[in-house]
């Protein structure tokens, strides 16, 4: 099988992509594909895998399913792309990240930094429909990503997990929390916010985490002026519209 993602994920995850409910998995994604208006665009489901490499992961940030309007999605959970408009459970994740630290909210909402230092912002379903959440779900993505949360729970280097919201939550029995770290809130979401994820503090406490294991803090200042690494066919699409 050629390799897809292009790090050592792979090795970690190729055992998954020969099983059988992956291949139905694929098989309903490129009919899926084919026939509906599906995100993030095809070349980029595993972008989070892509730019967090499996030896490099310090922090999970665990969501449920990609943003589902258009030119959102592009691969990482909670991010978008740049020039698209802040969702709110983003807007809410800056104003704790603000609160917290003191960090002051840039104008977009693309993650990028925060990836490349090696928080893996994964989507527990990968894919889905054109203004229908969830609609992908229960197709196969959660035994992959189910695969991926075990994987780095059995790492020799601990991983922080940081898990918002119930769906996200219900996630703890793959993680071995003696040799992990899990910081838990509500869910950033505004219907949820305002019931224990403001004033959680995830950001100063996955960063003592961080220095009590020896490992680098991340700077979660997001820079303020941002361009993707290569646009989308979606955003192509959108310029020519």
């Amino acid at each position: 099988m050629k390799p897809f993602i292009h790090n050592d994920w792979w090795p970690v995850l190729e055992p998954e992509f020969k099983k059988a409910y992956y291949q139905n998995l694929r098989a309903f994604l490129v009919h899926e594909y084919q026939t509906q208006n599906i995100h993030p665009d095809m070349f980029h489901i595993f972008e989070a895998f892509e730019w967090t490499p499996f030896s490099k992961v310090k922090v999970v940030i665990l969501g449920q399913d990609p943003y589902h309007e258009p030119n959102q999605a592009h691969g990482l959970s909670f991010s978008v792309l740049p020039g698209v408009q802040i969702p709110p459970s983003l807007r809410n994740i800056y104003k704790e990240l603000q609160s917290d630290l003191g960090i002051k909210p840039v104008n977009h909402g693309y993650l990028e930094k925060w990836a490349k230092q090696g928080v893996l912002l994964l989507n527990s379903v990968l894919t889905v429909r054109n203004g229908h959440a969830f609609s992908h779900k229960g197709k196969g993505w959660e035994q992959l990503t189910d695969a991926a949360i075990h994987k780095l729970s059995e790492r020799p280097t601990p991983v922080i997990f940081i898990l918002w919201g119930r769906a996200a939550q219900s996630k703890i029995s793959l993680i071995d929390t003696k040799a992990n770290i899990v910081i838990q809130s509500a869910h950033p979401s505004p219907l949820s916010a305002n019931r224990g994820f403001f004033g959680s503090k995830p950001f100063s406490k996955t960063n003592i985490a961080l220095k009590s294991l020896g490992e680098t803090p991340i700077d979660w200042q997001l820079p303020e002026h941002v361009t993707a690494e290569e646009p989308t066919p979606q955003q192509e699409a959108s310029k020519e519209n």
